[in-house]
């Protein structure tokens, strides 16, 4: 059961003008497509819909979406943010079941960092490339976040995506194009005026 339930109500209005009218009374416009129905175009509470954007998991989250009464499963694939306020312009949301393919970027949660050997015992630093990679899979295996697990790091070592632990199912889009694309998610970077070997060959 979704941890989330998105209120929304069906518009007919569409247009600019029709728009910014409802985002001035607090309303943020969007729409619903997917599965077998035909799109639909929502509105959504913009203060509830910001409340919820806070949590992180609620970009991976398959969400309950209530549109005048009648729930279905869904998840947020398109935000648009007003450039200077914080407002939301559009939202997208689509229609989902268990199976649905889904391609969301997914999170990483980096741990141990701090206690690691590298750090503790070695005086390295660990560089974080990437904060997010892009993930491929059903929606209902998609993870919340994944860990990225630095105790037993050591110095000089290039963490790869290929060594990140993925659900069953599914795939990071950057590897099914090949292993050239094996890209670092992070470095331990021995410290300062040492280099190692692993270090000179992720440069």
């Amino acid at each position: 059961m979704s941890n989330f339930t998105v209120i929304a109500n069906k518009r007919s209005e569409t247009g600019s003008s029709a728009s910014r009218r409802l985002r001035r009374a607090g309303l943020v416009p969007g729409v619903v497509y997917g599965g077998t129905q035909a799109p639909e175009s929502i509105t959504v509470i913009g203060k509830d819909l910001i409340k919820m954007l806070k949590d992180e998991s609620f970009f991976t989250a398959v969400v309950t979406l209530d549109v005048d009464g009648k729930q279905e499963q869904a998840m947020i694939m398109d935000l648009q943010r007003h450039p200077f306020k914080p407002s939301l312009i559009h939202v997208d949301f689509e229609r989902v079941t268990a199976d649905t393919i889904v391609t969301k970027l997914v999170p990483l949660h980096f741990i141990n960092e701090a206690t690691s050997k590298a750090v503790k015992n070695q005086g390295a630093s660990i560089q974080h490339v990437t904060a997010e990679v892009e993930i491929k899979c059903p929606a209902g295996v998609l993870p919340e976040f994944i860990e990225v697990d630095l105790a037993d790091a050591e110095t000089g070592q290039v963490i790869h995506l290929s060594d990140l632990k993925i659900p069953t199912g599914a795939q990071l889009t950057e590897l099914a194009k090949g292993a050239d694309h094996d890209a670092a998610v992070a470095l331990v970077v021995a410290p300062k005026g040492v280099s190692s070997d692993s270090e000179e060959e992720a440069e």
